[in-house]
């Protein structure tokens, strides 16, 4: 009997273990079936690396065969004989590599992510959607279709894409569907034109209007006019001041009367500050070693696995492009041919507004506006979620654009203001495509600003050089019309004369070609000195790496690619150079502890290097990072009682420790006695050598600046165990190489132009996005050496190369 029940249990054990295994339970996946021996993970590791040498895949759909060449770092060179087999073949490729990167990427900008993991990630929907992001997206995509070149580009890409999709298996899916347990979608031109805005959101959807509105209501604009001038003190702009304009500036709209009385009534709110940043620059033929133009550039961005990026060669006839593309959109973003060559680094204007408004009544279904109530556009968002039922989700909309929340919640991200409607160039159409169609393509300087004639969001400086002896560099994109200061703050949204009044011509952007100096360049700066006619933006990048990349420029002769690759990799350090002998010259060694001099003594000995090894920048970041905000957090932190502020920038606390000894913002408002800069400065070495000894020990190797800093590149959804961690690399934030705990430089290039055309690159990763493949990340300890790869670029399929490992060629099906 015994037997029998013990035989009765261990079915019934089995068979609630396999239902467990196989079933999802809540937010957590079902684990058998990820790490079954038959469709689990293993199976996709495994069918990875069985990479052919040889193979001939017949794919519906495709005109005449491709023939497609692999590199040792697993790089297609695509050779078709028309645009559309071009495309398909790139859709094609890029997905068998980065499928569910490309896939999640179009559900978190469009509002999808509860889709696939349940409720958790409700709030990220509803934030995406009421940003507006599918919003413009589809706008973009409407007008990109109607251009029938464009057209055939996008239809064709996802048409490759769901040709590869549709030779998935439950055993040959990508690990993360079988981790999350989905299932990949049919891919459609929405979803990259959904991809281009969530870079667009990346690098242009946050704003400073409500912190300092907050400053503004809390201070005044005396205040606001000395603590956030409207040009820093030291700048290297990017079109250098003086340079001639060669156009008459259209009339600015004037500045409303009411601009001063409107600004000081605001509702606070706060933003996060993203540490994006990039760098790019090119020297002249009569700089370099070989007569001809050089070009570097290294946009800066999250270092995630899979990468931002995917390296690829595409070639029909009119085109022979070699570049990076992003994962679900066609096209070379960055890159060269045999002619021109190339990169982008992030403008940073303003063009996002905040729109305070008037309602009729609490139903909120009309505003004020032009002396006028107008009707307010709702729209109705179904959100799928996981495992519960479907969410609606009202979004209101004005002539500005949507009204993010519109009622009191907490943001999901705090910049957003409550019952205020946003003004975003994300919304606008343009036709990004067509801009990288025609660079792609490009033979010389005027193929290169047709190119940009087209391109709206987000703004980007186009830097350039040609075969022909050209250099040049636009900080180009739409940039809306405004008064001086239109959108510094929050703006009245019941007065017509706050709108954008229309945009700034694109032959008028600010832009340089072939200056005296011999080089161009930008590394998020200002975008050009006081004499420009237009307003811009009054906030941009710090300008240590701009003025450092100048002077190392202006210095250089002789220019070859690995002169630039190591500017690339500079890490010295401008904002130390200027603050740290000014902060050493107020410390008395006698007035530390024996356990603090040996990090004084360091940072005497400093040369202000960032490197892996050295220990001053740990020592130094700490110190002055927390003097800034001893400096500042009594009077722009929660204490201040205005909401969230903005507090001043870098380079105007760094003119207050040089020159503002007296200053009354140096006292600590919270305490009863009134601080002086030699106290704030003292206190503030001691908690950092402190809190350094308690965390390492005693001033040592455990120092080293890697270790304190710990770059680490994780998996793009955070999963354990598929990133890199604590790399031993130097640089940080505001140094040229941008290297800091997760963002830095996402793709190195360095292009020499000339009769045979070179270009050399690596990113920090690795061409598949599985995991399980060598070619996940093994280019990351070449990043991480400070290295580039020489880069094959073939002329025809044909040519020999001895680092070329695969060849196939793709057909129609029959």
């Amino acid at each position: 009997m015994w037997q029998w029940i013990k035989a009765i249990l261990t079915t019934l054990l089995t068979l609630v273990l396999t239902w467990v295994l196989n079933t999802r339970q809540g937010e957590l996946p079902p684990f058998g079936k990820f790490l079954s021996p038959f469709g689990g993970f293993w199976q996709t590791d495994a069918a990875t690396n069985e990479f052919p040498a040889a193979q001939t895949l017949r794919l519906p759909g495709l005109q005449q065969p491709v023939q497609v060449r692999y590199d040792d770092r697993h790089v297609p060179h695509i050779f078709a004989q028309n645009d559309h087999d071009l495309y398909y073949a790139q859709g094609y490729l890029t997905a068998q590599d980065r499928l569910w990167q490309m896939d999640f990427i179009a559900h978190v900008a469009g509002g999808r992510l509860s889709e696939i993991v349940g409720p958790a990630r409700l709030e990220t929907d509803r934030f995406f959607r009421r940003m507006g992001l599918p919003y413009g997206a589809r706008k973009s995509l409407d007008a990109a279709m109607q251009d029938p070149v464009v057209r055939t580009v996008l239809t064709s890409y996802s048409d490759g894409v769901n040709a590869y999709i549709g030779t998935l298996t439950p055993r040959t899916k990508p690990f993360e569907y079988k981790l999350l347990d989905y299932a990949p979608e049919s891919w459609e031109p929405l979803k990259s034109a959904l991809i281009l805005k969530y870079m667009a959101f990346d690098l242009s959807g946050r704003s400073d209007d409500l912190r300092m509105s907050n400053a503004l209501g809390k201070y005044g604009p005396a205040v606001v006019r000395d603590l956030f001038p409207d040009y820093p003190q030291r700048e290297d702009p990017i079109v250098p001041t003086g340079t001639p304009l060669g156009f008459k500036p259209l009339p600015v709209p004037a500045t409303p009367p009411s601009f001063q009385a409107a600004m000081s009534n605001k509702t606070p709110q706060n933003e996060p500050d993203a540490e994006l940043g990039s760098n790019n620059f090119a020297v002249s033929g009569a700089k370099s070693a070989s007569g001809f133009p050089l070009l570097a550039n290294d946009p800066h961005l999250q270092l995630n696995l899979p990468s931002i990026w995917y390296q690829v060669q595409l070639a029909a006839p009119g085109v022979n492009v070699y570049g990076v593309s992003i994962p679900g959109t066609p096209l070379a973003i960055i890159g060269f041919n045999e002619r021109v060559a190339w990169g982008v680094t992030n403008v940073a204007a303003d063009v996002m507004d905040w729109y305070q408004l008037k309602f009729k009544d609490g139903s909120m279904r009309e505003y004020w506006h032009d002396g006028r109530w107008k009707p307010v556009r709702r729209v109705v968002e179904r959100i799928v979620v996981r495992g519960q039922p479907d969410r609606l989700d009202t979004v209101l909309y004005t002539h500005h654009g949507p009204i993010v929340y519109d009622h009191d919640e907490k943001p999901f991200l705090s910049q957003t203001p409550i019952r205020h409607a946003m003004r975003w160039t994300a919304h606008d159409a343009a036709n990004e495509y067509l801009t990288f169609y025609r660079l792609n393509r490009a033979q010389n300087y005027a193929d290169y600003t047709a190119a940009l004639a087209t391109y709206g969001s987000p703004a980007q400086n186009f830097i350039f050089a040609d075969q022909q002896q050209n250099i040049a560099i636009w900080p180009n994109g739409s940039f809306p019309l405004k008064w001086k200061d239109q959108g510094k703050f929050i703006l009245d949204g019941t007065d017509p004369a706050y709108d954008w009044q229309g945009w700034i011509p694109a032959a008028q952007n600010p832009h340089v070609k072939n200056p005296a100096r011999g080089f161009v360049s930008s590394a998020n700066q200002s975008s050009t000195g006081p004499d420009y006619p237009y307003y811009l933006n009054w906030s941009f990048g710090g300008w240590d790496r701009g003025h450092r990349i100048n002077e190392r420029l202006a210095r250089m002769t002789g220019v070859t690619p690995d002169s630039l690759r190591m500017l690339q990799n500079d890490n010295f350090g401008i904002n130390a150079q200027l603050v740290l002998p000014r902060l050493l010259s107020l410390v008395k060694p006698d007035q530390l502890s024996a356990a603090q001099r040996p990090a004084f003594e360091q940072l005497r000995r400093w040369n202000y290097y960032y490197e892996a090894d050295a220990v001053g920048p740990t020592i130094f970041e700490l110190w002055y990072g927390t003097l800034l905000k001893r400096l500042w957090d009594d009077d722009f932190g929660p204490a201040a009682g205005a909401g969230e502020m903005r507090p001043p920038s870098r380079d105007r606390s760094n003119t207050l420790l040089l020159t503002e000894p007296n200053s009354r913002w140096i006292d600590d408002r919270r305490t009863p006695a009134r601080e002086t800069l030699d106290q704030l400065v003292l206190q503030s070495l001691q908690f950092a050598t402190d809190s350094l000894q308690r965390k390492f020990g005693p001033v040592g190797p455990e120092w080293r600046w890697a270790h304190q800093k710990s770059t680490d590149i994780l998996h793009m959804a955070q999963l354990p165990g598929f990133g890199r961690m604590d790399l031993n690399v130097g640089g940080g934030a505001g140094i040229v190489n941008a290297t800091s705990e997760r963002n830095g430089p996402s793709w190195r290039m360095v292009v020499a132009l000339g009769p045979r055309v070179q270009g050399y690159g690596v990113f920090p990763g690795g061409q598949s996005g599985n995991p399980g493949s060598v070619y996940y990340d093994d280019m990351i300890d070449t990043w991480s050496a400070g290295k580039l790869d020489e880069l094959v670029f073939l002329r025809r399929p044909d040519e020999p190369n001895p680092r070329l490992q695969a060849a196939w060629t793709l057909q129609a099906a029959k």
